[in-house]
């Protein structure tokens, strides 16, 4: 069901959002941590390719519509979410427009007991099955150095990875959960859960509020992440661009 957004944003003028969250791309690649992944061009930015497809416009000025069509036809595929549909992109055309959930637990909740399996630390030399794992579950963009992103952690079951969960958008002051996802085969035991409570609490540890973002239509996942406190903030539209 949707919710009141209260007031949208317009695109007409680079107006300063009223809470970071509420243009998380901008606050992303505007923020201490990140602006330095993002490519920017005029009135448009995006995450470096390498690393992932999200994009925003600074304004709706014809330039920055242009600039941003430029680098989608030069670099790729690009995401944007933002808290209304964005205006017509020169030379690009829509692949898919979603709602989104933005969810943020930003209020203490009781410790978890202990996980009943073993969490490993991914790194590099996880890269290939992390992106292997991302490619058969689909948790979102996720492409060769996603995970270079933030600390992600994992489940090993006989030597192979079976579920991760990790950091992605780092506003400051907050880190998105992202990348959480479990082999089919291994689903309904409870790893999907330990490993966000592992990153959760990391985040938590260096002051910072843990936030996410899921498809409105996935009231099974959003359930899970409100049983580990998350609650919901806004709805979004993530619109998903391509060269025309």
């Amino acid at each position: 069901m949707a919710r009141d957004l209260g007031v949208k944003l317009g695109y007409g003028r680079a107006v300063k959002p009223a809470h970071p969250l509420d243009r998380p791309i901008l606050a992303m690649l505007t923020g201490a941590r990140q602006a330095q992944l993002g490519i920017v061009r005029g009135g448009a930015r995006r995450l470096d390719p390498a690393y992932g497809v999200f994009a925003v416009l600074i304004g709706e000025t014809p330039e920055s519509r242009a600039a941003l069509g430029a680098m989608v036809r030069e670099m790729g595929d690009v995401a944007l979410v933002e808290p209304q549909a964005p205006p017509t992109i020169p030379g690009t055309r829509v692949v898919s427009q979603d709602m989104a959930w933005q969810m943020i637990a930003d209020a203490p909740v009781a410790a978890a007991p202990a996980a009943e399996t073993d969490i490993l630390d991914l790194g590099p030399a996880n890269a290939a099955e992390m992106l292997a794992l991302a490619t058969l579950t689909r948790p979102g963009p996720f492409i060769a150095r996603t995970a270079e992103l933030g600390d992600f952690v994992g489940v090993k079951v006989d030597g192979r990875l079976v579920a991760m969960a990790g950091e992605r958008m780092k506003p400051d002051g907050m880190t998105e959960v992202s990348g959480v996802c479990t082999d089919p085969d291994h689903r309904g035991r409870g790893y999907a859960a330990a490993l966000m409570r592992v990153v959760m609490g990391r985040i938590r540890a260096r002051g910072e509020i843990p936030f996410l973002h899921a498809y409105a239509a996935n009231t099974g996942a959003i359930a899970i992440y409100e049983r580990l406190g998350f609650r919901f903030r806004r709805e979004l539209v993530m619109t998903r661009l391509t060269a025309a």
